[in-house]
């Protein structure tokens, strides 16, 4: 559909936000849904199907974001939907042991390379902040260490921004997140063996835990050297810290086993989102049994959720994992991301200057920095991109295609996703670039 054949948002949406806005800050409950980074307003979706989601003004977009990873099958799954009713037909929380939670952590279990067990929760943040604790806990150590560029949710010693030095200690990133929590955060870079073994060598003795996105993914795809992620493996190791993956992302997205199998890394604990959760509100973490007997009610790490295993949640994270399986999900989504880089080719190397598409399975990201290989660290992503992407991002809205609103964000292929829609993205994309930059250099 051209670009001037709809009103994106329409009066509907416009409406809807402006009721939002009365009695939720900023009209949404999550920042980056507002569009201030690609600027106008959002769209409000009514219902999705498959690859694609529906406005309340009734426009139809081909959809990208897949509510940001977890519908790996598709939005409105006919079989995940099946099984969220069956089990809400049940009982839509007990507060109480299901059998559900535990045939979910088999999979999990079974799956992921070194995990003894888990412990579900009802978001990523949640998550990360239980492995965190759990690994000060489990160590008797304080400090922790993660990387510049890598997003571990939203709680307080994880919403940390680096410093100006190579190992420092995290200054908060948010109001309302004391300096005193903070300092209990190192920062260190992306791809810096030698940093790393400088910190360790230094105060290795203090530290509880290295967390780390093995594949970071929330600011740009940043795919890091083996070399890199290996010598934090070594490091923990030899100095009493636990290396915690974060792969709320990419857990069960990459494979069964996550970045981990992919890298050949077995981390000491990992934490979870995501698709573990087919679309509902699902987190775990876990790890090797002899760390998380530490948790309550066997050790004295206490961790607790009303909500946590809820079995409506675990039904429908249940359905998504064994699809997956009983399809061949994993190498049907490998093949579609092969597909779209062979689609995208010839649109991303006529534009000027070069946008390069970098993919990792089925997550994929649009790099307009124009260096000469992807970049392993955010520092590296030049500050003009987002004006750039902007541009492209309303000219795609504008003809039904649906990315995330920001230049650093990453986007989703699902199994609902067919070779057609790849057709259609590369199609709109090119119109996309030639309306954003032609209308748009003059300006830059």
């Amino acid at each position: 559909m051209a670009g001037s054949e709809r009103a994106v948002p329409g009066p509907v949406s416009r409406a809807w936000n402006e009721r939002a806005r009365r009695v939720i800050p900023g009209g949404v409950d999550s920042p980056v849904r507002a569009y201030r980074a690609v600027g106008g307003e959002p769209v409000v979706i009514a219902r999705g199907a498959g690859a694609r989601v529906v406005d309340v003004d009734g426009n139809e977009y081909l959809d990208f974001v897949m509510s940001w990873g977890p519908l790996v099958l598709g939005h409105a799954h006919p079989k995940v939907v099946a099984a969220v009713r069956e089990a809400a037909g049940r009982g839509l929380t007990f507060g109480a042991p299901c059998p559900a939670e535990a045939e979910l952590a088999e999979r999990v279990v079974a799956a992921y390379p070194g995990l003894e067990q888990v412990r579900f929760v009802s978001s990523g943040t949640e998550a990360t902040m239980s492995a965190i604790r759990l690994a000060r806990g489990a160590t008797g150590r304080d400090l922790v260490v993660k990387f510049s560029g890598c997003y571990h949710g939203h709680a307080d010693h994880l919403l940390v921004a680096a410093g100006s030095g190579l190992a420092t200690f995290g200054h908060p990133s948010s109001a309302g997140v004391p300096e005193a929590f903070a300092s209990r955060t190192l920062v260190l870079p992306l791809d810096d063996e030698g940093a790393v073994r400088d910190l360790f060598a230094a105060r290795g003795h203090e530290i509880a835990a290295v967390i780390v996105e093995p594949l970071p993914a929330n600011h740009g795809l940043l795919p890091q050297r083996r070399e890199f992620l290996a010598a934090l493996r070594e490091e923990t190791s030899r100095r009493g810290a636990l290396l915690v993956f974060d792969e709320v992302i990419t857990g069960f997205r990459l494979g069964p086993g996550g970045a981990a199998e992919r890298l050949g890394i077995v981390p000491d604990l990992a934490t979870f989102g995501k698709v573990i959760g087919g679309g509902m509100p699902v987190g775990a973490f876990g790890g090797r049994r002899d760390v998380m007997r530490h948790l309550a009610p066997e050790g004295p790490v206490y961790q607790a959720g009303t909500l946590s295993g809820n079995p409506v949640a675990m039904a429908a994270g249940l359905a998504t994992l064994r699809i997956l399986e009983e399809e061949d999900g994993w190498s049907r989504l490998e093949a579609l991301g092969g597909a779209l880089e062979e689609r995208l080719a010839p649109v991303l190397g006529a534009a000027r200057p070069g946008i390069r598409l970098v993919r990792a399975g089925s997550l994929f990201w649009f790099d307009l920095g124009g260096g000469e290989r992807p970049p392993r660290r955010a520092e590296e992503i030049p500050g003009e991109v987002s004006a750039r992407y902007a541009g492209i991002f309303r000219a795609l809205l504008l003809r039904g295609v649906m990315l995330a609103p920001s230049a650093l964000e990453v986007g989703f292929l699902s199994l609902a996703h067919r070779e057609t829609d790849l057709d259609l993205l590369a199609e709109a994309l090119a119109a996309a670039i030639e309306e954003a930059e032609g209308t748009g250099r003059q300006n830059r």
